[in-house]
């Protein structure tokens, strides 16, 4: 089984200015005149982690990890202005002219997927491959099956308490009620809900692995900076129109495409990297069936960093 490469530290790291307001963290690892690839983090709002530079052969791949507006070290942080799907698109295209890259690799799993696949259908001249993990298409039925009447029936326990940090009377829309109470006034519900809120993507995303705490855990401004982002994403439909990343698969460039997703993945069924791998029909589609939705354990990583090790061999 292939693990992940070392551990690595960026040869460059800067905030790379998008706007009046918006400074993205960028870095740069690996080997500087390797084939580039961009990692795409998920969240959206989670930002990149230093295992994320460990997917790829550092000899042969020049690695580009950003964390997106408003998320990880990206500043100024939680900030919603100006932070759209458009505008993360944008900002993708912004760094590959800052770096003089012509065409690169893109690596995204989750939220990172879709943002991967819209990149491709608006630049599809800069791609050289796409490697698709746990494929998020935000639909109105993906979002609907994390909030209402979907994944809820299989942990109805953890589902219950995010429903009690919600008033009763606004549990029809739950988007809409978290949403209010991350900006409202009241500090002590503010970080209740955003607890549960965290407490519940932990749960979906992890399975049997999460290990919910009987104490009330610190919740940190980071925190709830990052569940406002997303609840903004939720709340506006990710920015783009409803089946739109499957109804433009046809501006997908025609380059080597792997589609990896896990049988037992919660957040991102497996119909959705099927209904994917249907509308590219030459992309390779793998379904590992002891995995989830997060990007660890061997049968994934291995999976993975595989597709990285064959993707370095297709260098224009």
């Amino acid at each position: 089984m292939k693990t992940l490469y070392p551990a690595i530290e960026p040869y460059a790291d800067y905030h790379l200015p998008m706007d009046d307001l918006h400074r993205v963290y960028v870095e740069e690892c690996g080997n500087r005149a390797g084939l580039p690839v961009i990692f795409l983090h998920g969240g959206p709002a989670t930002g990149c982690k230093p295992h994320h530079r460990c997917f790829f052969d550092p000899e042969r791949y020049r690695i580009i990890l950003f964390d997106q507006r408003g998320a990880g070290r990206s500043t100024p942080g939680g900030e919603l202005k100006n932070n759209t799907t458009q505008d993360l698109v944008a900002d993708m295209e912004r760094i590959r002219n800052h770096l003089g890259i012509e065409r690169w690799l893109l690596f995204g799993g989750s939220w990172g997927a879709a943002l991967a696949l819209l990149y491709a259908q608006r630049y599809p001249q800069r791609v050289t491959g796409l490697i698709i993990r746990g494929a998020f298409l935000a639909r109105r039925a993906d979002l609907e099956w994390f909030t209402d009447g979907g994944v809820n029936r299989i942990y109805p326990e953890q589902w219950q308490r995010l429903l009690r940090s919600i008033p009763e009377a606004e549990r029809g829309d739950l988007i809409a009620a978290i949403t209010k109470r991350v900006h409202g006034p009241d500090e002590l519900a503010q970080r209740r809900v955003a607890r549960e809120w965290e407490s519940w993507s932990a749960q979906v995303s992890l399975a049997y692995e999460y290990s919910p705490s009987d104490e009330e855990e610190h919740v940190s401004a980071g925190l709830l900076d990052q569940v406002r982002i997303e609840m903004h994403y939720a709340s506006h439909h990710y920015f783009i129109a409803e089946n739109q990343i499957l109804e433009q698969c046809s501006r997908i460039p025609d380059v080597p495409t792997v589609i990896i997703h896990g049988r037992n993945d919660l957040v991102c069924p497996v119909e959705s990297g099927w209904s994917l791998s249907r509308r590219l029909p030459r992309a390779a589609f793998q379904v590992l069936p002891r995995s989830g939705h997060v990007a660890h354990g061997e049968e994934m990583i291995h999976a993975l960093v595989t597709a990285t090790d064959e993707m370095a061999g297709f260098s224009p």
